[in-house]
């Protein structure tokens, strides 16, 4: 009872003045910042300027929707003005009764924005048009006409876009707070559950994981954020899963793993952080989806597993109880990977027999002596 209390007092006090950095957040946003870029790299960013639009938030996103077209709108609006105004079609030039003006019923600048704004979204309330009078305005009225369409494209298209991003569709693939090592099929296994709550699938599935610390290669070369594959599997593989049910996902830990080295007593020790990818297909779609969260050495469980979550009702039909989804339990583990083998190797040696070279049979002749 006191091991507990002290392991919870750890974790929700001392834990957070001494929360380890992580590369990759639990929801799976990166924290990485980039220094130093210089001004022309900069300028690539409004090269590709779909993508860019694309990442911006969506309060950056809104104000450049609005100011696109109110921008546009009062732009075309002092060109209208200016047309009117050379022409002398207001009002303080005084034009005759018979003067014919390039847009009917100008009288200043906020009827020649009315005019631009009913111009580009296709109004047509019919009170203010153009006249065949001037060919600059019937220039201008075509070339606001296809340039209003392709800012409403783009921007109607950013927005769709936006909202339709396979990065919504991984907010519905969750990831168990903690993974847990416990012995799995007789080998020592980190376990991970994941869950998709949408019953639609993810098609073609993989899944893998990448493990990232600070390595000194024999050269004396320190690598900061140096990746390690570490391969993840269910029963059936890591590639197609069939995702309808929530899966638990293990990782054997045996020579080649770099959790091999590792105890029970030195994990919490450990500098490391384990990234775990999901990559698949929406079916509803048909873009491309990756989903991702990480594990620091805290959230690493020794000794424990997952509690069951699906069950078979009496009707026939199979529930997965949610609840029970971060759960652990704790079972009897090893406390290394090492002493694990260790332990295989020396119940496989008791079965085996072996030859002695210094021992020597000496045959003994028998004498019978019931002789008469």
């Amino acid at each position: 009872m006191f091991k507990h209390l002290q392991k919870w007092f750890v974790t929700h006090f001392l834990g957070h003045s001494q929360r380890r950095a992580r590369l990759v957040s639990k929801d799976g946003r990166c924290n990485i910042e980039f220094g130093n870029v210089e001004a022309q790299s900069r300028l690539i960013f409004f090269v590709d300027i779909w993508t860019t639009v694309l990442d911006l938030k969506w309060r950056y996103k809104m104000t450049i929707f609005i100011t696109a077209f109110l921008g546009s709108w009062f732009f075309f609006g002092l060109l209208w003005y200016a047309v009117a105004y050379i022409h002398k079609d207001l009002p303080e030039f005084h034009p005759s009764a018979n003067h014919t003006p390039c847009v009917e019923h100008i009288n200043g600048l906020t009827s020649a924005f009315l005019f631009s704004l009913e111009t580009q979204v296709t109004i047509g309330y019919g009170f203010r048009c153009v006249t065949e009078q001037c060919g600059t305005a019937i220039f201008l009225l075509i070339f606001q006409s296809i340039l209003g369409v392709i800012i409403n494209s783009f921007m109607c298209g950013a927005i769709l876009a936006k909202i339709s991003r396979p990065k919504k569709r991984a907010k519905t693939i969750i990831f168990s707070k903690n993974a847990v090592i416990s012995k799995r099929g007789g080998k020592l296994c980190l376990l991970i559950r994941v869950a998709n709550l949408r019953k639609s699938l993810l098609i073609g599935s993989h899944i893998y994981g990448k493990l990232l610390k600070t390595t000194i290669t024999p050269e004396g070369e320190t690598i900061i954020l140096d990746q390690i594959n570490i391969n993840f599997v269910v029963d059936a593989g890591n590639e197609n899963l069939f995702f309808i049910s929530p899966l638990t996902i293990y990782h054997v830990i045996d020579h080649t793993s770099p959790f091999f080295h590792m105890a029970a007593e030195t994990l919490p020790q450990q500098d490391f952080e384990l990234v775990v990818f999901l990559d698949g297909t929406v079916e509803s779609t048909s873009a491309t989806c990756q989903v991702r969260t990480s594990y620091v050495p805290e959230e690493v469980l020794w000794g424990y597993r997952f509690a069951p979550m699906v069950s078979k009702t009496k009707e026939g039909k199979y529930r997965v109880d949610f609840h029970n989804f971060g759960k652990t339990v704790e079972v009897e583990t090893p406390h290394c990977a090492m002493c694990l083998y260790n332990e295989k190797d020396a119940q496989a040696r008791m079965k085996r027999g072996y030859d002695n070279p210094n021992f020597i049979l000496s045959e003994v002749s028998e004498t019978d002596d019931t002789k008469m």
